[in-house]
C-alpha cells in the first residue's frame, strides 16, 4: 500500500476500535458493571475479551494512536536472516550507486560478498524494502525525468530580452511544376514575455535560409533581441545562423534534445495555429502569397489581440491584478517600458550574408547559383569571395584580394558580341626610350676594363736584382 492509503486504513480501523471500546472508558462504572458490559461488547462483535483488555490498555497508554492497526508491510518475516537491517542498509547504498542495477543484480552482490547465503533473499521482498526507500523502478524513472526536464515554467520580465523560435507544418499548396502540390511550413520568432509574434511566414521549404530570412526581418522591424532560445534542428544550428546571430551581439541557446517541453511557449503557439489551417483550408488557397496575407490578418487582428492565459498566469503568480478581460500580447509589448535597440539595416544585412569562393574564368565571368556573373577581364584566373543573400541571390559582391567590391548581376548574353575589352593597365605595353639590358652590359664591360688597367705587374721585378 502506498503512504496515504496504509495512514487512512490505519485510521479507519483505529476510530472503528474506539468505537467498539468506548463504554468501557467510562470513570464512573464499577468493576463488576464493566466485566458485565465487556462480555456484552465481545458476544455483540465477535471479538475476545482479552482483546478489548489489550485495546482498552493501548487507549489509556497512547490514546488514539494506541488503536491504530500496525502496518502489516513491516511485519518481519521469522525467515529472514537476523542481520537482514545492515542487508537492506547495503542493498540501498548498491542502488544509490548504480540506479539502473536491478534488484537480481543486488542480490547476486550481497551473496558473493558474503552477506546473505544463497536463496535466502526473495526479489519480492527486497524489492518491496526498496520501494519503501524510494528507490523502486519507476521511483527511479520518474526522479530521472524530473531531473532532465525542466519542470519549473519561466518568463523574462521585459520585452526582448528573449526569443524562441520554431517552425512547424502547414499545408501543401498547389505551387510546384505543373501544379505539384508542396508542403508550406511555418517559421515563427515569439518575445518570450509579451507573447508577440516578432516575425513569422510561410515558406515551400524548411531549409535554415527560412529561419535566417525569418530574424532577418524581425531585427530590422523589432529591433535586437538580447538572446535565442533554438531546438537542435538542422536550421538551427547552421553555421551562417549562428555567426550572424553572434555578429549582432545576440546569445543564442539551444534547447536540450528530446526536451520539446522545454520550449512550451513556442510549443504552445504551434497549437494555436491549428486554429488558423482549419480556417484556411476552406479559402482554395493557390499561392505562397496568399497564404501568407491570410495569416498576416489572423496574427495582427485575430493573435495579437486576443487575451493571453500564459500572461495572465504570469502576473497573477507575481500577485499583480490583472483586469478581468485579460491582457493580450499587443497590449503586452506596447506597454513594456523597456527600449527597443535598433541596429543599422546595412550592419543587419551584412551579418545575414552568406559568403562563398568562386575562380574567375580566362573570360571574366563566374559562376554561382547555376547562372554566370560577369565580373571583369583583370581578374581573370584569380580566386574571388562572394557575398550574398540566399532570398536575393539575383545580385552580389564579389571581392578579390586588393581590389575594390564589385557589385555583379547575372550575365544577360547579348545579341551581337561585345568588343574586344580593354587590357588592364598593368598588362598594357609601353614602348622604351632605351634598352636597360644593353646599357647594364656596356656599363659592366667598362668597370671591368678600368680594373685591368689599374693592376700591378711583379713580372720584372727578379731580373732587375
Amino acid at each position: 500500500m502506498k503512504n496515504k492509503e496504509v495512514t487512512s486504513w490505519q485510521d479507519a480501523k483505529a476510530s472503528e476500535r474506539f468505537t467498539m471500546i468506548s463504554p468501557l472508558l467510562a470513570d464512573d462504572l464499577d468493576p463488576a458493571k464493566r466485566s458485565q458490559l465487556r462480555a456484552q461488547i465481545s458476544e455483540s462483535n465477535d471479538v475476545s475479551e482479552r482483546t478489548l483488555y489489550r485495546l482498552e490498555a493501548a487507549w489509556r497508554k497512547d490514546g488514539f494512536s494506541g488503536l491504530r492497526p500496525m502496518n502489516r508491510e513491516m511485519r518481519r518475516s521469522q525467515k529472514l536472516p537476523e542481520n537482514f537491517d545492515e542487508i537492506i542498509r547495503e542493498a540501498i547504498q548498491l542502488k544509490k550507486e548504480v540506479p539502473s542495477r536491478s534488484v537480481a543484480r543486488i542480490i547476486l552482490i550481497l551473496e558473493m560478498e558474503g552477506w546473505a547465503a544463497p536463496g535466502v533473499l526473495k526479489r519480492s521482498t527486497l524489492q518491496r524494502y526498496l520501494y519503501r526507500a524510494g528507490l523502486g523502478v519507476k521511483q527511479m524513472k520518474r526522479y530521472t525525468e524530473a531531473r532532465n526536464a525542466t519542470s519549473r515554467r519561466f518568463c523574462k520580465p521585459h520585452r526582448m530580452m528573449l526569443a524562441q523560435c520554431d517552425i512547424k507544418y502547414g499545408l501543401k499548396l498547389p505551387i510546384g511544376e505543373g501544379g505539384k502540390k508542396i508542403q508550406t511550413y511555418l517559421s515563427a520568432l515569439l518575445d518570450d514575455h509579451s507573447r508577440f509574434v516578432l516575425e513569422s511566414g510561410w515558406y515551400d521549404n524548411q531549409e535554415a535560409v527560412i529561419v535566417e530570412d525569418t530574424f532577418h526581418k524581425a531585427i530590422l522591424r523589432r529591433g535586437v533581441m538580447d538572446a535565442v532560445y533554438a531546438d537542435n534542428g538542422k536550421q538551427y544550428v547552421s553555421a551562417n545562423l549562428t555567426c550572424a546571430l553572434e555578429r549582432l551581439g545576440i546569445r543564442y541557446m539551444h534547447a536540450k534534445p528530446y526536451h520539446a517541453w522545454s520550449k512550451g511557449l513556442i510549443e504552445r503557439f504551434n497549437s494555436s495555429v491549428d486554429s488558423f489551417l482549419e480556417e484556411v483550408k476552406l479559402k482554395n488557397i493557390k499561392s505562397l502569397e496568399e497564404l501568407n496575407s491570410y495569416w498576416q490578418a489572423w496574427v495582427e487582428e485575430y493573435y495579437h489581440n486576443k487575451p493571453h492565459d500564459g500572461i495572465r498566469e504570469y502576473y497573477e503568480s507575481l500577485g499583480v491584478p490583472v483586469p478581468d478581460g485579460g491582457i493580450t500580447p499587443a497590449q503586452e509589448w506596447n506597454r513594456d517600458s523597456r527600449a527597443l535597440k535598433f541596429l543599422d539595416s546595412s550592419v543587419v544585412a551584412e551579418a545575414f550574408l552568406h559568403h562563398e569562393k568562386r575562380e574567375i574564368d580566362k573570360s571574366g565571368c563566374l559562376s554561382f547559383d547555376g547562372r554566370k556573373y560577369d565580373i571583369s577581364v583583370s581578374l581573370a584566373g584569380r580566386t574571388a569571395e562572394i557575398a550574398y543573400d540566399p532570398m536575393a541571390p539575383e545580385t552580389i559582391t564579389v571581392t578579390c584580394e586588393g581590389t575594390a567590391p564589385i557589385t555583379a548581376r547575372p550575365l544577360a548574353i547579348p545579341e551581337f558580341c561585345d568588343k574586344s575589352p580593354a587590357r588592364p593597365s598593368c598588362m598594357q605595353e609601353e614602348k622604351p626610350e632605351t634598352s636597360r639590358f644593353l646599357d647594364g652590359l656596356k656599363k659592366q664591360a667598362e668597370k671591368s676594363r678600368e680594373h685591368r688597367m689599374s693592376a700591378i705587374s711583379f713580372a720584372g721585378f727578379g731580373k732587375e736584382a
